[in-house]
């Protein structure tokens, strides 16, 4: 039987399978932060695909926190109408949704000055940014706060923290990135501060029947001194602890550099390591196009879910394809797209 194809229930929110579209940024947007036709477009096509959650991608918190000018926002009132329409579609399509809060730290490319914990370029080629102040920081996990207010009337069933992949999360958890004095830098537990406090406020405002999900870089693959699976392992405990039902397991983005091997897969034994130490649901992704490989994930018990990106940006409709050579007939949105999960007959 197909492991794929079998249902995940996170609170309130029943999942009708295992695949779930990872967040992508598609630079679709304009400097208002707000929802347009082609995002529209872009979700409901892996919507109707048959994909069980779509993930969006990275909404800001702050105009400051935007990776570039063209990425969604929930930093105001006027963005929640956008939003609010985007995860009724996903819906109408068959699909569960999850709506991704971020900032983007030292990685933003938006014009006008860029924050993160110290004075340190996320490269050469990018600028410095200012290290935050005690000030600033409240006015982030604030920030991270109010977008989950607001998040709740968007009406997506599920809300994610981005604290991976070399944003200002992620930046404040790595000793590479993060060189302060203060009761947010030096000791591990004073690095996984922010993060733990924006989870416990956020997990306080979202409801308690929608899953929240961290998104963690498990290590930071960027070289000696870095953080490894260990401390990971020690933050997942804390974020279990404080109501996290997810943690979707990455790697790396610290730097532009990836400090090891990429084969399909790569990353799946930090999400296999940290389910078994932590005992939470866990989604992995890393170079996953087939579902010969989702399948053997999914039976071994290294993941829950299954994060698919590029696979899904070349072909929605992959889902189905899988389904036709399981033999499933997955419930869909429009019933005569089982047409392509079927032998090929005459359609009226």
């Amino acid at each position: 039987m197909s492991q794929i194809f079998q249902p995940l229930t996170l609170r309130g929110v029943t999942l009708k399978n295992r695949i779930v579209m990872a967040p992508m940024l598609m630079y679709a947007g304009q400097e208002d932060g707000k929802v347009n036709d082609l995002h529209l477009a872009h979700y409901a096509a892996r919507a109707l695909g048959g994909v069980g959650l779509i993930t969006s991608e990275v909404v800001a918190v702050l105009p400051q926190g935007r990776i570039s000018h063209t990425d969604l926002g929930l930093w105001e009132d006027a963005q929640i109408a956008g939003l609010a329409r985007l995860s009724r579609m996903i819906r109408t399509c068959g699909a569960h949704s999850t709506l991704q809060l971020a900032h983007a730290g030292r990685k933003s490319m938006v014009q006008g000055p860029i924050v993160a914990p110290s004075a340190l370029p996320h490269s050469e080629q990018q600028r410095t940014p200012e290290a935050l102040t005690l000030t600033q920081i409240e006015t982030i996990v604030q920030a991270f706060a109010r977008a989950a207010e607001r998040a709740i009337d968007t009406g997506f069933d599920c809300l994610e923290l981005h604290a991976a992949h070399g944003y200002l999360l992620h930046e404040f958890l790595s000793p590479l990135s993060n060189h302060r004095t203060d009761r947010y830098g030096g000791s591990e537990e004073n690095r996984s501060r922010l993060l733990l406090e924006i989870v416990e406020i956020v997990r306080q405002a979202w409801p308690q029947d929608r899953p929240l999900i961290v998104r963690l870089s498990a290590e930071d693959k960027a070289g000696p001194g870095g953080n490894h699976l260990q401390v990971t392992e020690r933050l997942a405990v804390k974020l279990k602890a404080l109501g996290v039902d997810l943690l979707g397991i990455s790697a790396g983005g610290l730097s532009p550099t990836f400090d090891g091997e990429i084969v399909p897969g790569y990353q799946v034994p930090y999400a296999a390591r940290i389910r078994e130490q932590v005992g939470i649901a866990v989604g992995c992704n890393g170079s996953i196009t087939s579902s010969e490989l989702a399948e053997s994930i999914l039976y071994s018990g290294a993941a829950d879910l299954i994060y698919i990106g590029r696979e899904l940006l070349r072909n929605p409709f992959w889902l189905l394809d899988v389904a036709r050579r399981a033999g499933v007939e997955p419930p869909l949105a429009i019933p005569t797209y089982a047409r392509a999960t079927g032998p090929y007959v005459r359609g009226h």
